[in-house]
């Protein structure tokens, strides 16, 4: 950010690699938030489970085996009680267990998104930024030409490396969190930096070979 600000002073690229630098100061203390077991939120669902559980368990000692006609009518409709009691408790267990892995998975995904919005404004402010613009002629609607080449070039280095520290925040989310859910988010935005990378990076080859070694 420090040298985007002194190469490129009151610049949009500077401005969002303001936000980039608070984003990734953040992202250390998301992560770490990720790993740690949440015990508030345990000690409910343990409780919950507990009380599902001698819900179930009295539910089933209600039900009372005898031999005569009426008696198994009786056992076969406190046996299908008995299984939708169990089934109903089965979800809602499989619900409680579930909370604290989503609870970090969404944490995961708004960071991601937030990931994904700043690369894609990253490359907004680079799509104008084009060697055409000083190896061609202007226009009459050509954007003005305030760069050298060499400022030229440092602003697209400025931000492939700015699309980099956004892949790698992206696996830092998830380094510690075996979520298929938000592994493959992470892997679609670290792809997305990369391939926006890429782009910038012909931008740069063709700004090597095409202008003068002094300039």
């Amino acid at each position: 950010h420090l040298r985007i600000e002194e190469r490129f002073p009151a610049s949009g690229l500077a401005r969002v690699a303001a936000d980039l630098e608070g984003v990734t100061r953040e992202a250390a203390a998301l992560a770490a938030s990720i790993v740690r077991p949440h015990v508030g939120l345990r000690v409910l669902v343990r409780v919950g489970v507990t009380l599902l559980l001698a819900v179930l368990v009295t539910v089933a000692a209600q039900v009372k085996l005898d031999r005569s006609a009426s008696g198994w009518s009786d056992l076969f409709q406190g046996l299908e009680a008995l299984v939708n009691d169990l089934v109903f408790v089965g979800v809602a267990i499989y619900f409680l267990l579930g909370l604290e892995p989503r609870r970090k998975r969404q944490q995961i995904l708004r960071a991601l998104h937030t990931l994904r919005s700043l690369a894609h404004i990253v490359d907004m402010h680079q799509l104008t930024k084009d060697p055409e613009r000083l190896l061609g002629p202007r226009t009459a609607s050509s954007p003005a030409r305030s760069m050298t080449a060499f400022e030229l070039t440092r602003y697209l280095d400025y931000s492939s490396e700015m699309l980099a520290i956004v892949g790698k925040v992206a696996a830092l989310y998830v380094q510690e969190f075996d979520d298929p859910v938000a592994l493959d988010a992470a892997s679609s935005v670290q792809e997305l930096a990369v391939n926006l990378s890429r782009a910038i990076w012909q931008k740069i080859m063709i700004l090597d070979r095409s202008l003068p070694a002094d300039v």
